[in-house]
């Protein structure tokens, strides 16, 4: 039997950086204020942006953060989620994060695409908890402290 309803589509896959000042020690995160849209503008987030059809993860990351920041990144481990697809975002999305360092340590990112303001806030409870994030990147932000603790950031 053959049924006319389309299979249910994979939720889209969004990719962000937790990009660390320092792979070995590290002692603040780059956070970006967002600029759009409206809804978006004026919290704070991991950069980072959409996978494409047929891009892995950790490609689409990397080009992402070339696009948005201007900077080459190395990647290291995953802030996972309890959900293995990822971190469940507002609109059904799913967002996976991943440690990062600039491939240049004298890189300086720069705000090229949807941030009007970059920080790098220091790794402490208090700094980040402070930011007005985005509601679905807070408990990435409680997990990647959590993963710092355990000093396995994979870089």
């Amino acid at each position: 039997m053959t049924s006319d309803t389309p299979a249910p589509r994979a939720p889209r896959l969004v990719v962000g950086v937790a990009l660390l000042d320092a792979p070995a020690g590290p002692t603040s995160l780059l956070t970006a204020r967002r600029s759009a849209p409206a809804a978006l503008a004026g919290l704070w987030e991991f950069p980072g942006g959409k996978v494409e059809p047929g891009e892995e993860p950790r490609d689409a990351l990397i080009r992402e953060v070339r696009e948005e920041l201007g900077v080459a990144v190395r990647l290291g481990a995953e802030v996972t989620a309890a959900d293995p697809e990822g971190w469940v975002l507002a609109n059904g999305a799913r967002m996976r994060v991943f440690f990062g360092a600039l491939e240049d340590p004298d890189a300086e990112p720069r705000p090229l695409q949807d941030h009007d303001l970059l920080a790098w806030t220091a790794l402490t409870p208090e700094d980040l908890h402070a930011l007005r994030w985005i509601p679905a990147d807070r408990p990435i932000v409680d997990a990647l402290l959590a993963f710092l603790a355990t000093g396995r950031t994979g870089l």
